[in-house]
């Protein structure tokens, strides 16, 4: 074969092949420059809503752990081909449409999950089916950043309101404290208790499913079963620690009045019933270990000595 039909091979072999190198970069990064652009509106009215209502407080946590996840996957990154599909259309046209029907029916929730879709749409679409796969939990976690409407929360939070009261009035039953419920309102004998939204542990439920999440992530690696029982188990533990806190501000109310059950105190309580709901949740894992501990790899047979 002479010199010449040698050149002339991976010249022939390139055509009809997408551009790669620096202008396929700078078209990525000008495509998502337009997108964060389009939602950039959105985003910051998002971060006010974290800011004023502290149910979700703990959206601005997100953000920097979805970064933090993504950078755990830089070595499979690196060696995964950053080949885009056309699969990406489907979350693109999802996202689309999310962002249409929020805007024609000024519902926020489906604009802010619109751009989380749009965001993995473009992952997929500029990247590949490789990447998005490993990128996969990053991008999903981000969903947890988003607000429910408040439709939505009056449903949630009324149910439960109604739990907290009762368990709230059971245990003060044992404490031999006599407590009459009617609907979410508590009568004492000196006062009654209104459990309000506020009270309805819908912040302990929407931050502690966030921890149940970054805990199963950090701390049950490799073990599926595991993790989604620990995310599941978020909403009985929220639930059990938040009727704790309505029946101690219940007890301080019965036997100092009401004063000692407000202000710094009232949020001193959600601190340590947050703290016990951690508790719970190692105390939970600790559990799994022993039903399912971690199966050990077996050991190398070693060489045969000599005689």
């Amino acid at each position: 074969m002479s010199q010449e039909e040698v050149m002339e091979g991976p010249v022939s072999s390139g055509a009809g092949r997408l551009p790669t190198g620096r202008p396929l970069l700078l078209g990525k990064l000008g495509v998502i420059g337009a997108v964060l652009l389009v939602y950039a509106p959105i985003l910051y009215y998002m971060m006010l809503h974290w800011k004023a209502v502290d149910d979700y407080s703990h959206g601005f946590l997100i953000v920097p752990l979805a970064i933090y996840f993504a950078w755990e996957k830089w070595p499979q990154l690196q060696r995964a081909p950053a080949e885009g599909s056309w699969l990406g259309l489907i979350p693109l046209g999802a996202g689309a449409g999310a962002l249409t029907v929020g805007r024609l029916g000024v519902e926020l929730m489906s604009m802010r999950m619109g751009f989380v879709l749009t965001l993995i749409g473009m992952v997929l679409l500029l990247f590949g089916r490789q990447v998005t796969r490993i990128l996969a939990f990053p991008l999903c976690f981000l969903f947890l950043m988003v607000p429910l409407p408040q439709s939505l929360v009056n449903i949630i939070a009324f149910p439960l309101q109604l739990i907290a009261a009762s368990a709230a009035v059971w245990t003060l039953h044992l404490l031999h404290i006599p407590a009459l419920l009617e609907g979410n309102i508590i009568h004492l004998a000196n006062t009654q208790l209104f459990v309000a939204e506020a009270c309805s542990g819908l912040r302990s439920l929407m931050a502690l499913l966030t921890l149940g999440v970054v805990f199963a992530h950090f701390f049950r690696k490799g073990r599926p079963i595991q993790q989604l029982v620990i995310v599941v188990s978020t909403f009985p533990i929220a639930i059990l620690v938040n009727a704790i806190r309505v029946a101690i501000t219940g007890f301080l109310t019965y036997h100092h009045g009401v004063e000692a059950a407000g202000g710094f105190i009232h949020e001193f309580q959600g601190m340590i019933t947050f703290s016990v709901a951690f508790v719970l949740l190692l105390a939970e894992a600790r559990l799994l270990n022993l039903l399912w501990p971690a199966t050990r790899r077996a050991s190398p047979p070693q060489a045969e000595g000599r005689a």
